[in-house]
């Protein structure tokens, strides 16, 4: 069975879904064109993901992605939150920022049992996680609308106990992949590699299809990735520009210049070189713990 086959696609690409730089518009620009759209649902609150969901079903009858983390939520810590406050104290100040009006952010939910039933609804074609899987419960519940079940792996054993667990498909994330790592087995960053050489490496070690994640930008990345055995390729920064896409006036920028030359891979924020600040931060007082 190819990769089209069995997400019901004309391509076998999938646009990898990006929180925070796209919504509905994306995916449905995508579906339409013959891949697989996705919509990122970490960050929307259920009754957001259910008019999401509607405003994409009402444009196109292609198939969908919705995509949920697995993660398991940090608890709040006031006294981390006020070392936070203090260390960014000299930048507040330099670009006059009261810190008291700064809004708290929307957060990153785990895939829950509200939205496993909210997901009954739509029937999506496509249910993709990053860190792992859900529950075997909830995963059940997902399955049986239908929905083939992808998720992220950064290595070999993560690529087998996906397979183990009930996944359809497996998405292998190269090192050169933006967004969140979804390393999940391992925090440990040496056994990470690139996409070419885990691609392989996972086709090796499973049956089902095994769709190559990082550094793909263009028809040439595409052609690489099959050679090595992909089923297909899962792109995202080459989205960023799109007009469908909600990518901010100084991050497009970003794209389009030189500084779209340096990556930076971090345990404690995930971003653009456009964030000048933030990797003023990072450079000058190092993580805070």
């Amino acid at each position: 069975m190819t990769l089209q086959q069995l997400l019901g696609t004309e391509l076998p690409i999938i646009q990898a879904p990006m929180a925070g730089v796209q919504g509905s518009a994306l995916a449905v620009a995508v579906s339409n064109a013959g891949g697989l759209g996705s919509l990122p649902c970490a960050m929307l609150s259920l009754d957001a993901i259910r008019s999401e969901i509607a405003a994409i079903t009402a444009q196109t009858a292609k198939p969908l992605n919705v995509n949920f983390f697995c993660h398991t939520s940090p608890e709040f810590s006031a006294e981390r939150e006020a070392m936070w406050r203090a260390a960014l104290s000299h930048y507040y100040r330099a670009f006059g920022i009261d810190s008291d009006t700064i809004p708290v952010g929307p957060g990153r939910a785990p895939f829950s049992a509200e939205a496993a039933e909210l997901l009954t609804e739509f029937k999506p074609a496509v249910v993709s996680f990053h860190f792992g899987l859900p529950s075997a419960e909830l995963l059940a519940r997902v399955k049986t609308g239908g929905s083939k079940i992808l998720s992220s792996a950064t290595t070999v054993d993560e690529a087998q106990w996906l397979e183990a667990h009930g996944a359809d498909a497996i998405i292998a994330q190269g090192l050169e992949a933006g967004g969140h790592r979804g390393n999940f087995l391992s925090d440990d960053l040496t056994i990470q590699v690139g996409t070419l050489a885990l691609v392989p490496q996972i086709v090796q070690k499973v049956r089902i299809p095994v769709i190559a994640a990082g550094g793909i930008a263009d028809s040439k990345g595409v052609a690489a990735a099959m050679t090595l055995g992909a089923a297909g390729v899962q792109v995202g920064t080459a989205y960023l520009l799109c007009a469908e896409a909600t990518t901010s006036a100084v991050h497009r920028a970003a794209l389009k210049s030189e500084a779209a030359r340096h990556t930076a891979l971090t345990n404690l924020f995930t971003g653009r070189p456009a964030r000048g600040i933030v990797n003023r931060i990072m450079r000058e007082l190092g993580p805070v713990r």
